[in-house]
């Protein structure tokens, strides 16, 4: 496979961009391979600029379950740019993606568009301490809100790939007030408590951990946590940036039955364009400005074109049921890939949920974030070097998940588990 064009752009890139990106992760420094730059998407494929066609399993990290490209989605952004891009007030179509949210999401009684899953995250928090009057977040290791000064200590994602889950620029006056869980250990959030009484206002989680590789939670801990914060005079945050609409209509919360105080969603309500959002209870989100005393603002917040993709993406994953179709091709993959892998399962854990999966090379099982820095990054880096120049993209990285929508064919998965038993009886 030849790829020369995107490895000149990339070096023109890195001449007026560090590390030619706009993102870590997309520097394939961790795979020690240079990137590919990308010319355009449709449907489960992606296409670079040497004309190169990859079956497409990152998704833009999540929010393509539609596949990409769809015409619903092109339509909605297309007929709001001919209205204007941008207005610095209120448009009916945010009013309406908001019902839309709120119908799906009963803990969310009230909701603030913003312009990233950081963003929601770094607003919810504030907000969090502005309702307890308390100053201290109880995070879990390895799990990633985006990159807020405050969310970036023991972090996951793109923070734990490029070997920086604490990054350098992160106050000690900020990071004193992040505390640090163990993922599935009830027992650290007590203790954490125990430590910190009357101290703590909420507790932020990715409900199923997705940024260090896919982390089920064991039965009872999500509810456990919940019960356990309350008991303390905290708030509890679930990130679905990655799980909302995606593991269900309601997001993790949805498949699981439980009720967060507050929830951070991100660019899936965009269809894949910036946009975020948080909200949950009335009483705590009516501490917002105007009506309360913690400030959040943004221009670009509700921008109408962004909305509009909301709007269509949302109202067609109800039409086509994309979700359910999503999560059988992931369990027709999974399937497939533990019958024709069967003979690798002491090197091989395949975690999944819905549709979302991570193949960790290490032996199961990866319950957290201590199993999966088991995992070997040697064989996944001579892993993904075989798969993209046979044409299947995953993240450049053993701390991230597989994605699938709802327009990945048989005939692609088919293709890729061919692959994927090729790579791995090379390496």
């Amino acid at each position: 496979m030849n790829r020369n064009k995107s490895f000149n752009a990339i070096k023109l890139a890195e001449t007026v961009m560090p590390g030619g990106v706009n993102s870590p992760v997309r520097a394939f420094k961790s795979v020690g391979l240079s990137p590919i730059v990308i010319k355009r998407a449709e449907g489960s494929k992606i296409f670079d600029i040497d004309g190169n066609e990859y079956i497409d399993y990152v998704m833009s990290y999540g929010p393509m379950i539609l596949g990409h490209s769809d015409k619903r989605v092109i339509k909605s952004i297309t007929d709001a740019s001919a209205n204007g891009f941008c207005f610095g007030a209120t448009t009916e179509a945010e009013v309406e993606l908001a019902g839309l949210v709120t119908t799906h999401f009963p803990s969310i009684e009230m909701i603030r568009l913003v312009n990233s899953g950081t963003e929601a995250v770094m607003s919810a928090i504030r907000l969090t301490r502005g309702f307890t009057k308390r100053d201290k977040i109880i995070k879990f290791e390895g799990c990633y809100h985006g990159h807020s000064d405050s969310m970036l200590v023991k972090a996951g994602s793109g923070a734990l790939t490029t070997s920086v889950p604490s990054s350098s620029g992160v106050t000690e006056c900020l990071s004193k007030d992040t505390l640090v869980a163990n993922y599935n250990d009830i027992e650290s959030v007590k203790n954490l408590f125990l430590k910190n009484k009357g101290k703590v206002a909420a507790v932020i989680i990715e409900p199923v951990a997705a940024n260090m590789g896919i982390v089920l939670p064991e039965k009872g801990f999500l509810k456990d946590l919940i019960d356990l914060t309350h008991e303390n005079g905290g708030l509890i945050i679930f990130d679905e940036v990655i799980t909302g609409f995606r593991l269900s209509l309601g997001g993790a919360q949805g498949l699981f039955n439980l009720k967060p105080d507050i929830t951070c969603l991100g660019k899936i309500i965009g269809g894949g364009l910036p946009i975020g959002a948080f909200g949950g209870r009335k009483d705590i989100m009516e501490y917002l400005s105007p009506l309360g005393p913690v400030y959040q603002a943004g221009t670009l917040s509700g921008n109408p074109i962004c909305v509009a993709a909301g709007i269509a993406t949302i109202k067609a994953i109800e039409k086509d049921n994309a979700i359910d179709k999503a999560n059988k091709n992931a369990e027709y993959l999974v399937t497939s890939l533990k019958e024709e892998l069967k003979y690798y399962s002491d090197e091989l854990t395949i975690n999944h949920i819905s549709s979302l999966l991570t193949i960790f090379f290490k032996k199961s099982p990866v319950n957290n974030f201590n199993d999966v820095m088991q995992s070997d990054t040697a064989k996944f880096k001579n892993f993904f070097g075989e798969l993209i120049k046979e044409g299947i993209f995953t993240a450049p990285s053993q701390y991230e998940a597989l994605f699938l929508s709802s327009v990945h064919t048989k005939e692609d998965i088919n293709k890729t588990v061919e692959i994927i038993k090729k790579a791995i009886k090379k390496i």
